[in-house]
């Protein structure tokens, strides 16, 4: 029994659409959202600890797929993960951040190291899908005037698209003993400057979209047009800075070495969607 949460977000959705011949349980927050792919759908969300145990319930091997981003997102993994123990689960499949540690420059990469750690500690079997920010992610970046703006420099982002993070963990699901133990990190076929990323956003949407570096202090200040609290600020700008650092820069053939079929890049992604 594979069992997948956040099948109602991007992500998971996608991944429960791909394995829908193996009709895998959804476990999701609101069921009524959920996609119909022929499994079982329970209830359940990352704080609740009696609710995820019972929804885990008989499975074997389960996708944790990262909760969003919030100041309390490490304790609702460690939920996520205690109830998956008390339920017998016995592989966890966790979508993390290439490069996680304890002091990478991205910000919430150190919720994901924290988590895996704590994976590692529970005593179930584990696979790691550290995947780089999404492709599908950088347009938006650019917002309406056209500018993509951040503390990057001349560093790379070798981004992926979130349909080949989804294609590997439905390739590690559907024979998960074959990547017990192992870490995979998703990146897309190249690594960009946003400079460059920019200019394949403006071909395709028919207007004129640059890079603007800023200084972090220069970073913090514009952000700061949208009230939110300081984790978030820090997580934004660490956004760009991982990228200046080059933490995000290596392309590795992790995805067409899982599914048999090379990433896609920026234009694919752009055209597709």
């Amino acid at each position: 029994m594979i069992a997948i949460t956040g099948a109602t977000g991007a992500l998971g959705g996608e991944v429960a659409r791909l394995l829908a011949d193996l009709s895998p349980r959804l476990v999701v927050r609101d069921p009524s959202r959920a996609p119909d792919v022929g499994g079982d759908v329970r209830q359940a969300s990352y704080d609740d600890r009696a609710a995820a145990e019972a929804a885990l319930d008989g499975v074997t091997t389960l996708l944790l797929v990262s909760a969003a981003e919030s100041a309390t997102r490490r304790e609702q993994h460690r939920t996520m993960v205690e109830a998956a123990v008390a339920a017998g689960v016995r592989h966890v499949v966790y979508t993390s951040f290439v490069g996680a540690s304890p002091t990478c420059t991205f910000t919430l990469g150190r919720d994901h190291f924290a988590t895996e750690e704590h994976l590692r500690a529970s005593g179930m079997a584990t696979t790691f899908l550290r995947d780089s920010f999404y492709l599908d992610v950088l347009p938006l970046f650019a917002g309406e005037e056209g500018v993509l703006r951040g503390p990057a420099g001349e560093g790379r982002v070798a981004a992926v698209a979130r349909e080949d993070v989804a294609r590997v963990a439905a390739a590690v699901l559907a024979d998960p003993a074959e990547h017990v133990g192992a870490t995979y990190d998703l990146t897309g076929p190249e690594a960009l400057t946003l400079a460059e990323a920019a200019v394949v956003i403006g071909e395709h949407q028919g207007r004129a979209v640059r890079f603007e570096d800023e200084t972090i202090e220069e970073a913090y200040a514009s952000r700061r047009a949208w009230e939110a609290p300081q984790w978030m600020y820090d997580a934004w700008v660490s956004t760009y800075t991982a990228i200046a650092a080059g933490e995000l820069a290596e392309v590795t053939d992790h995805v067409e070495r899982l599914t048999g079929r090379p990433p896609m890049d920026l234009a694919a992604v752009l055209a597709a969607g």
